[in-house]
């Protein structure tokens, strides 16, 4: 079975397509991606009518591209998928539209697929099937969460960012030091050539209840709350914590920060950063008992989370899964992944009876 997955829910038009040889064993037949980084980096950000109208620009070329590195044509294609939200509506308009209207010309289903959903599911591409239960961090510039996965395509969320998500930290903090956009890659290689702890910033903690639950699985009644509250994330806190630095460092902008206080102001946010994920991840998987870690999204391209990440899994014995480099960033081949993942559990999916949802929950 061939699936044409389609991804526009920010700032990447996004195409490929993936065959299914078994449940959850998926070959990548071609991947493209067309970034508008180039677009929205004069404005510091991403502008979401300027995405869309470029989603409107790319999206024929980029569906063409996929077809075609894969030897495919539409009549090889047996479903379509498609990111139905989160994201921005204007680009989420854009690729669900063309889904909507291939699939009711040549009677292909579509499948409407979680944007988070693709993340979690770019883990199985590249690995194969992953031991369950798992635990899985998405960790992008838009979404910090934390899922317990007991089987195979069954998502159970245990823990969100209350405020900033980590990606989005992580471009705010480039921004203060002066680095540009996207702040993520930027503040990674930055952060390997200074001290990790050159700056005490301080360690997000969030209040709780002081008892202890046992196995998340045994939860005894009112500890969900409890779950909660521990394995949530917070990263306001310590950008308020860098901007107060930056503006101490520089005597409040009269002098620029060195090359050397920009590499360590991110190697100590990094180091913060990547222990507070990692701190919530496995105690959750403590919890739950997990058989596996995975770290999936945007920032799971990130060297730093990587390896502390594989660090802390051979020292306990979990295996830790990343997706690779290509997959961790929004493309569209995890898109096809979740979608052939909904095929595998009976959602055969329709043409017209759903829509772009810039809010939808996983």
């Amino acid at each position: 079975m061939r699936v044409l997955g389609i991804e526009s829910s920010c700032d990447e038009t996004a195409a490929a397509v993936v065959e299914a040889t078994g449940p959850g064993a998926w070959q990548l037949r071609s991947s493209v991606v067309a970034s508008q980084v180039a677009i929205h980096r004069e404005w510091g950000g991403v502008v979401p009518e300027l995405a869309a109208r470029q989603h409107l620009r790319d999206i024929v070329g980029v569906v063409g591209q996929a077809l075609d590195q894969a030897q495919a044509t539409w009549a090889g294609i047996d479903a379509i998928a498609v990111t139905q939200g989160p994201g921005l509506v204007g680009s989420l308009l854009v690729g669900v539209s063309f889904a909507k209207a291939v699939g009711a010309a040549r009677n292909i289903p579509v499948v409407p697929v979680h944007h988070l959903a693709g993340h979690i599911e770019s883990l199985v591409l590249h690995n194969g099937e992953l031991p369950y239960p798992a635990i899985v961090l998405v960790v992008s510039g838009g979404h910090t969460s934390l899922y317990h996965l007991p089987s195979a395509g069954v998502y159970q969320l245990v823990g969100r960012t209350r405020d900033d998500a980590a990606g989005e930290a992580y471009d705010k903090v480039a921004k203060l030091v002066g680095l540009g956009y996207p702040g993520g890659p930027i503040v990674d290689r930055r952060a390997r050539q200074g001290n990790p702890h050159a700056i005490a910033f301080p360690i997000p903690k969030l209040t709780h209840d002081a008892r202890e639950p046992g196995p998340a699985t045994h939860l005894p009644a009112g500890f969900e709350s409890v779950l909660k509250r521990r394995t949530d994330f917070s990263f306001s806190g310590l950008k308020t914590a860098v901007r107060r630095h930056v503006e101490l460092a520089t005597d409040g902008g009269a002098r620029p920060l060195t090359d050397a206080d920009v590499d360590d102001i991110c190697a100590s946010f990094q180091r913060v950063v990547v222990q507070t994920l990692l701190d919530r991840t496995f105690r959750a998987a403590e919890w739950f008992d997990a058989r596996a870690i995975g770290i999936a999204g945007g920032v799971a391209a990130n060297a730093g989370l990587r390896a502390e990440a594989e660090r802390r899994g051979a020292a306990v014995g979990l295996p830790v899964f990343v997706p690779s480099v290509a997959l961790a960033t929004d493309n569209a081949a995890m898109i096809a992944a979740a979608g052939l993942r909904r095929w595998e559990s009976g959602t055969r999916g329709a043409v017209l009876d759903f829509n772009a949802d810039p809010s939808l929950s996983l």
